[in-house]
Formats: structure tokens, sequence, C-alpha cells
């Protein structure tokens, strides 16, 4: 099935990006999630639409991902949340919740879609998240959650 994409999707593609996949991947999981929609002749003009947001959000070169990231590493994020007694969290922390923090802490702004966390953060401590900032470069934010 052929689909434009209208998130990043790793190992497939970027916004605007004209793909085919088999029909259940699209069906089931790309379509529903609003990750892709179908190609149609009428949905093809949508495609300068959908690049043109996407250069204006993407970080424009790799010398400035690498200066980017590079920041990041040096900077100490901390996020207040409400936490029980045992230092469970109410809920867990999201991309967006870490973006804010980044930004918080004198960061860069940051994409909540660039924001990778692989495992749920429900404890209060220090995690590591990481960020893809561009294709080629990925930086790690050490996040220390603390009870508010």
């Amino acid at each position: 099935m052929k689909l434009i994409l209208t998130q990043q999707v790793s190992g497939l593609g970027g916004p605007g990006d004209v793909v085919e996949v088999k029909d259940g991947y699209a069906r089931n999981y790309l379509v529903p999630r609003n990750f892709a929609m179908k190609w149609t002749r009428g949905a093809e003009k949508q495609i300068d639409l959908i690049r043109k947001a996407r250069s204006a959000r993407e970080i424009a070169s790799l010398d400035h991902a690498k200066e980017i990231g590079n920041r990041l590493k040096s900077l100490k994020v901390r996020l207040r949340t409400r936490a029980g007694e045992s230092g469970r969290l109410f809920g867990s922390v999201t991309a967006a919740d870490i973006a804010g923090a980044v930004k918080e802490s004198g960061g860069p702004d940051l994409d909540k879609r660039r924001i990778e966390v692989t495992n749920p953060i429900k404890t209060v401590g220090a995690h590591q998240v990481s960020v893809r900032l561009h294709p080629e470069v990925s930086a790690t934010i050490e996040l220390d959650v603390v009870e508010a």
C-alpha cells in the first residue's frame, strides 16, 4: 500500500515521504495512529505543505544538530512532579514534560516527538532519555525526577 507519512517513523521515513508498506502494517498501525495517510492524487498536493512544516521545525544542518547535542549533554535537567511516599509517581513522565523541563533548565526548545522514552519513567530518581536531533545525531539527557 502506498502511503504519505505525516510524522517521523523510525526505520521508515519522515513527514512528507511517500512509502510503500504492507497492507496490514498500514491498516493496523500507521493509519489509525495518524502516522500516515493513504496516497491519492489529491493527497499528493498536501506533501508540499507537510514538507514546509517539517523544514520549519527541523534542525537545519548536521553541525547545528551536533552543537545542540553538546549543549544537551552538559545540561542538568530537573523535573518536579507529584509522587507517593515510596517514590512512585502519580502517572508517568511524558515527552512533553521532558521538553518543558529542558526549556526551563535553559536548554533549547525541543519538539516532543524527537524525545524517545524507551522505558516509562514512573519513579523518582535519575533517568536517561535520548533525543533524535538529526538522522545522524542523537543526544542523551540526564533527567533527575524529584518530588514536588
